[in-house]
């Protein structure tokens, strides 16, 4: 993917943009199919520990944390998406980094369509959680928190393997120290010495 020519960037918004609006869209359609169907707050069991359904209303972050202050994660749903975009705009290049940021930024819009759309109000609306995992964690998400963390964890890889915005790659510490170094003078060639068979 990454040995093509970079993209230009009206094309990795453009890129960017469209994985969003699928990411939002298959996020607020499962939601949607949760709430009519499910029971609320009932376990549905769908394969033993692996997989259940339970359908609840969280007004804080991941564990429920912070419900009494929903509108702060609207506010930092908001900038992230902000950030996301002018990054889109003015900085992505690399098709990698525009598939990331793309179903990263899907998530983010999902679960801030519930904060502003959903009930009780404007900016405090809490967002519909229904996905249990009781093997993995005790958390109950829902498909946008799924591209949220493996795309920032994603986000985290390209960072460490020095991948950059534009499709480029960080240089290599040690290549770059070695480049920069002054090559080392030739030793003198030493005085021979007296062996053991010598006369």
């Amino acid at each position: 993917m990454e040995g093509r020519a970079p993209l230009r960037h009206p094309a990795a918004g453009t890129l960017i943009a469209i994985l969003a609006v699928v990411v939002l869209a298959v996020d607020q359609f499962t939601k949607h199919l949760a709430l009519e169907n499910l029971p609320y707050q009932e376990v549905v069991p769908v394969w033993g520990d692996v997989l259940q359904f339970y359908l609840t209303r969280n007004p804080g972050a991941a564990f429920s944390l912070g419900e009494e202050v929903t509108w702060i994660f609207t506010i930092i749903l908001g900038l992230a998406a902000l950030v996301i975009a002018v990054l889109a705009v003015t900085r992505v290049r690399s098709r990698l980094w525009a598939v990331i940021l793309g179903l990263l930024l899907g998530g983010i819009l999902g679960n801030l369509t519930d904060r502003l759309i959903r009930d009780p109000g404007f900016g405090v609306g809490h967002v519909i959680d229904f996905i249990l995992t009781p093997w993995m964690m005790p958390a109950i998400y829902n498909a946008a928190d799924i591209f949220i963390v493996t795309m920032m964890i994603s986000v985290a890889l390209l960072v460490l393997l020095g991948r950059r915005l534009d499709g480029t790659r960080e240089p290599r510490g040690a290549s770059r120290d070695d480049a920069g170094a002054e090559p080392a003078e030739p030793a003198e060639p030493a005085e021979p010495s007296a062996g053991p068979g010598t006369v």
